[in-house]
């Protein structure tokens, strides 16, 4: 082997391997993440439209004068999973997404005190005690904003506030901050910070859409659609 050659395979080598590892293993998935079978099938399911139209009439707030069109938040007055059981649907979804839970004597394992979360959202750990409750927010995967602009206007009442309430696909505890920062973003425009939320995230955006027959925005889909590319 001649010197030049020699030399340039040892440059190749070098750079190969500083490739390796900057790029480092890939990350596993938050747990509960649908395979990228499973996303191609949800996509396939779901209606596109060119972009997200804007009704207008949107009024989350229930004071006098104020619109309501999902309810009051985290009402227990709703057909949805978890209604009419005598707690609130944000203790309905801390006590079932956070772990180690301690609840508060005496409401029959209604009020969370405090526990574990594993964020699938920014990959960390967060734990939760109410005296500072902020610190775990409840996210509306599909923003009530975006589905009132995307179908939600024309549905009852009774269907927006169990669409707001729906413990079993549309809501994730998740830190605050992260709450605040995704506000009513879609999937064109936000993605959870953690890549190994990705998959997780995308899975519940599409079974969301799906189950409640509300399209995904081109741009949306675009976003769901490399994901679930870049899924196991």
């Amino acid at each position: 082997m001649t010197a030049p050659l020699l030399r340039l395979l040892v440059a190749l080598t070098v750079v190969l391997t500083a490739g390796c590892s900057v790029l480092g293993p890939a990350t596993a998935p938050a747990p509960g993440s649908p395979t990228r079978a499973e996303l191609e099938q949800l996509l396939g399911q779901v209606r596109v439209v060119p972009e997200r139209p804007r009704p207008g009439g949107y009024e989350r707030g229930c004071k006098d004068g104020k619109g309501c069109v999902f309810g009051e938040s985290w009402t227990d007055a709703s057909d949805a999973p978890g209604g009419h059981d005598g707690c609130d649907t944000r203790n309905n979804v801390l006590a079932a997404q956070l772990t180690a839970v301690r609840f508060r004597p005496g409401t029959r394992n209604c009020v969370v005190l405090a526990g574990g979360l594993d964020d699938p959202y920014t990959g960390t750990h967060i734990t939760f005690d109410k005296s500072d409750a902020r610190a775990v927010q409840i996210d509306h995967v599909f923003p009530l904003a975006a589905a009132w602009d995307l179908g939600a206007a024309a549905w009852p009442q009774a269907r927006r506030v169990r669409f707001a309430n729906d413990v079993t696909v549309n809501l994730v505890a998740t830190a605050g901050a992260t709450n605040q920062a995704k506000s009513d973003g879609t999937p064109g425009e936000w993605l959870p910070p953690a890549t190994s939320g990705h998959c997780f995230y995308a899975g519940k955006y599409l079974t969301v859409a799906a189950d409640y027959d509300l399209p995904l925005t081109a741009a949306d889909s675009a976003a769901l659609r490399d994901i679930a590319a870049r899924c196991p």
